[in-house]
């Protein structure tokens, strides 16, 4: 177990520098922050790009700049932002839980729709319901998250005025955002849990337990479903990282005071330090996700264990 530990963390750390060196290299090409700062002014000289740069310090090697970001991160610091000029943790920190409690949410509202209707239609299958499931899931499946959250603030946000239809007011104000993201997310879920079920109900402990007399609903929640979780596990797990990148989008639609709109303001301004913090914070998120994913394995499966 300690050295499967070991080396899930090894891995992540490799994964971590390889995010962080891909975005810092990427977003140096999309031009230089000197000449972003005088948008909408008149042309700089090259002197005051010059004493610019050396004042953001892009004048240094690339290499230099990277390894000077990654020793301010293990201490935690990670630089100062070229467009406010105040630390890039600060920022990150105010942000980070509106961005992780949306995604946390929008994976709670999926979770608890898409686990029982995959089990009823499992247990129904080729009934009418199973096809009223399907049929409805594959709906879900068709329709962009942003999409779907405009329609949620026209009807519930305009219309009947019920909830807020944008920016923060308060937990009331996570309800569309995080219906939007669940939603879309409970559709692939319900149809997952429902094959993955199908496949254990057809498993010789199954069927021995049905013989031994025990009722269906012990047979399907308590020794069936526990086994059939593991595929979705995994699957949540990797849709961690398709979730987060959902609600960078569903920011935007809802004007949501998350990461994304950080991240995007700072590719707007070419804010090296501030995507670098904030990618690599959300990286470092979605990696702690998957290695408790892997630990879980052990949890619904008794005869799984780690070498």
């Amino acid at each position: 177990m300690v050295t499967f530990l070991l080396r899930r963390l090894l891995q992540s750390v490799f994964v971590l520098v390889g995010i962080t060196l891909f975005v810092s290299f990427t977003i140096r090409l999309s031009g230089d922050p000197a000449v972003a700062m005088f948008q909408g002014s008149s042309a700089p000289t090259e002197e005051q790009l010059a004493l610019i740069r050396e004042r953001l310090g892009t004048d240094r090697p690339f290499v230099e700049q990277y390894l000077d970001f990654v020793v301010g991160a293990l201490r935690g610091d990670l630089g100062t932002s070229f467009r406010t000029g105040g630390p890039v943790a600060a920022a990150v920190a105010a942000r980070f839980p509106a961005t992780v409690g949306l995604a946390l949410a929008a994976l709670g509202i999926s979770l608890t729709l898409a686990i029982p209707l995959g089990v009823w239609a499992a247990r129904r299958r080729g009934s009418q319901v199973d096809l009223t499931i399907r049929v409805v899931t594959l709906f879900g499946l068709s329709f962009p998250n942003f999409w779907l959250g405009i329609m949620l603030i026209l009807i519930f946000g305009v219309q009947l005025r019920w909830l807020p239809p944008s920016g923060y007011e308060g937990p009331i104000s996570f309800v569309l955002p995080s219906l939007t993201l669940g939603l879309i997310l409970a559709s692939s879920t319900t149809r997952l849990v429902r094959s993955a079920l199908l496949d254990v109900l057809g498993e010789q402990y199954v069927v021995t337990a049905r013989a031994k007399g025990v009722r269906e609903k012990v047979v399907v929640y308590r020794h069936a479903l526990r086994t059939a979780l593991i595929p979705v596990v995994t699957f949540v797990g990797l849709q961690i990282g398709g979730l987060i990148g959902g609600v960078v989008i569903i920011e935007q639609v809802f004007a949501w005071p998350g990461l994304g709109s950080l991240a995007l303001n700072a590719i707007s301004f070419r804010d090296y330090p501030m995507l670098q913090g904030t990618i690599t914070v959300l990286a470092l998120f979605i990696a702690s996700i998957n290695l408790l994913v892997d630990l879980s394995y052990a949890a619904l499966d008794p005869r799984i264990r780690y070498a």
